[in-house]
């Protein structure tokens, strides 16, 4: 899915793209019946589910049976993934319950049926999995505005140049105005508690006639719920299964209403197009865990509009209810219908068939594409003092992706000596903050390295011995290691790039003359630029035995210089080795670069000890430890983060690693 494109996601309003992975389906595909009441006698059509809901636990599978005789039904198979299932077996209505474990997953749900003539008929139902989408952006808000009258009455045929629209008090430009009626799911939320039993036939009126509103683009949710959500049946468009789905909804238990919007809420933020509960309450809520708050920001979250028809009058709920029920309609932009009595629900059957007909649509691309996961204010104006525009208060920015860093690290004791570390050692802080580490592992995984060789002319008499510990160092890397080898003088050359083959880095190793000048920041400024974009550890290991400087030692012998080389290496990941071979070398540059990036430097005085120095480097790459977390600072903010690493079991340990990280950039 391109990230870019113009995404309408909401009900209600504000639909937003953004930095989180979000799950969407195709619609599902369905089969006809093989035959036909015409043509055969008999004919089948799954009319639960017609695609996913989002909702985890039991869905309702219903199949409608049609005969144009009387021959009795003698079976009814569901199949899943053409799986014999369940068998039905106790008449109309024809219903199974079945867990949806996996939405990630195609599933086909089917259906068998035959009679006492031998007829035979079948269908089928496939859900397509949710997709992963990795959205990187606020591409488009969506809001669905009603306008109304002093007198409460919807006002239509408003010029669409009339509307303005600001987002933390900042105009937005509009891309789209216009009045149109757009599909919706709408979630039934009925209250099955037992202190709904004795209203239960008149919940069932109720929701039955809400059903007679719907449009031939509109697909319902039957939910009962008392303290968590049951088995649901839908989302269909066939109003016998919804009208069969009402009816099978039995009282008993307590109320949570907090934690079945929220969960509700939650479900729906899959479904295309416009996202409703109705919500059918007496309002005592006795076991909800989440607040009004966690409720209200999931319904925002999901851009889900709710509507709430409280059973019993304002007389029967309490304050505290009658309180939550109108801030869960009025803060997701819906409306609250408190009827005193039962004669009264006509008209709020008309009322809210009036609000969600009779919206208009309206979308823009924010001007501030932060994604902070803030949430952003929304005001709408149509010009005219005398209306109100009533619409969904704001929503919630995209948030960052989260920052999960790995840190490579070694631990030494006083003496000098590789510590074996444990998880339960390991004390991480970020810019001074403590951080919850999620990984904690030995370093096992191959390593890209890049092994720079000095072959100026001052190499010259120990050419022999650089081979050899050079071929040494090659013979020690385990297969699965990959290297590089570049020579460098005057300018710099890659003998060998990356692979895995040993054979023809030691090959390039071969090739090894002395002479010309020592370009050492060009070579490790380039060597570090070629690792920036491997996957994995990258390590490089740079051997010279001067400084930077030209043939005639009269100057640089690099273009770049060392505060280049820096700002590279923040950039890279890398581990620097440095081995400073000789009197002369310039070790400060050396000892800097390997400590800031947790290498390591070392200074042999002669060339006979140069294979014991490569055997060190050796030895440090697999005594290293990678620790990973979810830092708490998640801004996308290019800053370079400092990250501690401490040992609470040895005192006077000390630790190497390249002390942080640069985050990623919005």
């Amino acid at each position: 899915m391109n990230t870019s494109a113009f995404l309408l996601l909401a009900l209600m309003q504000a639909p937003v793209d953004g930095a989180r992975a979000v799950a969407s389906a195709s619609p599902a595909s369905t089969s006809a019946a093989t035959n036909s009441p015409a043509s055969n006698g008999i004919s089948v059509r799954i009319t639960s589910p017609l695609g996913r809901s989002g909702m985890h636990g039991k869905i309702r599978i219903v199949a409608q049976i049609r005969s144009n005789d009387s021959a009795p039904i003698t079976q009814v198979r569901f199949l899943i993934d053409q799986q014999p299932y369940k068998t039905d077996t106790d008449g109309p209505p024809y219903v199974v319950e079945w867990e949806d474990e996996n939405p990630f997953e195609r599933r086909e749900i089917g259906v068998e049926v035959s009679d006492s003539l031998g007829r035979a008929a079948t269908d089928r139902v496939v859900l397509e999995p949710f997709d992963i989408i990795e959205e990187s952006q606020v591409t488009s808000v969506l809001l669905e505005a009603a306008v109304q009258d002093a007198q409460g009455r919807f006002v239509k045929g408003i010029n669409p140049t009339r509307f303005s629209v600001r987002e933390d008090g900042v105009l937005q430009k509009l891309d789209l105005v216009r009045q149109e009626e757009v599909g919706a799911t709408f979630a039934l939320l009925v209250d099955s508690s037992a202190s709904m039993s004795r209203r239960l036939d008149f919940v069932q009126q109720t929701a039955a006639t809400l059903v007679g509103y719907m449009s031939p683009l509109d697909r319902m949710v039957i939910a009962p719920f008392s303290k968590s959500v049951m088995p649901v049946t839908g989302p269909t468009a066939d109003r016998q299964t919804i009208l069969e789905g009402i009816k099978a909804i039995k009282p008993g238990g307590g109320t949570a209403i907090l934690n079945s919007v929220s969960e509700m809420s939650a479900s729906l933020g899959t479904a295309e197009g416009r996202r409703a509960i109705v919500l059918i309450t007496d309002g005592y809520d006795e076991h909800s865990t989440t607040s009004i708050e966690s409720t209200l920001a999931a319904a925002k979250k999901n851009q889900v509009t709710v509507y709430v028809i409280a059973i019993g009058g304002i007389a029967g709920i309490s304050l505290k209810g009658e309180r939550a029920l109108r801030a869960l309609a009025r803060e997701t932009g819906g409306t609250s219908f408190f009827p005193a009595t039962e004669s009264q629900l006509a008209a709020v059957h008309g009322a809210l068939v009036d609000d969600v007909q009779h919206r208009y649509l309206l979308t823009y691309t924010p001007t501030n594409q932060t994604n902070d996961g803030s949430w952003r204010a929304i005001t709408i104006d149509c010009g005219d003092a005398k209306l109100r525009v009533r619409t969904r208060p704001g929503y919630f920015a995209p948030k960052p992706s989260p920052i999960r860093p790995n840190i490579e690290f070694t631990a030494i004791d006083p003496e000098g000596r590789y510590l074996d570390v444990s998880a339960d050692d390991v004390e991480v802080t970020e810019n001074g903050v403590p951080q919850k580490v999620d990984v904690f592992q030995e370093a096992t995984q191959p390593v890209s390295i890049v092994l720079a060789l000095d072959n100026s002319g001052s190499m010259r008499q120990r050419e022999a011995q650089v081979i050899d510990a050079a071929r040494g160092f090659v013979s020690a890397l385990r297969p699965d290691d990959k290297l590089a080898v570049m020579h460098f003088a005057d300018e710099t050359d890659f003998a060998h790039d990356l692979g895995t083959s040993k054979d023809a880095a030691q090959a390039a190793i071969g090739q090894y003359r002395a002479s010309g000048g020592t370009a050492l920041y060009d070579a490790i400024a380039e060597s570090l630029v070629r690792l920036h974009h491997v996957e994995g550890r990258r390590v490089l290991v740079v051997m010279t035995d001067g400084r930077d400087e030209n043939n005639a030692g009269t100057g640089p012998g690099s273009s770049r210089r060392f505060e280049d080389v820096l700002r590279v290496l923040k950039d890279s990941g890398t581990a620097v080795f440095a081995i400073g071979l000789g009197t002369k070398v310039d070790s400060q540059p050396l000892t800097t670069l390997a400590e800031l990036s947790g290498g390591r430097a070392l200074f042999p005085t002669d060339v006979s000890s140069l294979g014991v120095e490569f055997g060190q480097i050796v030895e440090d790459l697999r005594r290293r430890y990678l620790v990973s977390y979810t830092s708490s600072h998640g801004q996308h903010d290019g800053s370079w983060r400092e990250v501690k690493i401490q040992l609470k079991s040895v005192p006077g340990a000390a630790v190497r690693s390249a002390g942080g990280y640069k985050a990623p950039e919005r």
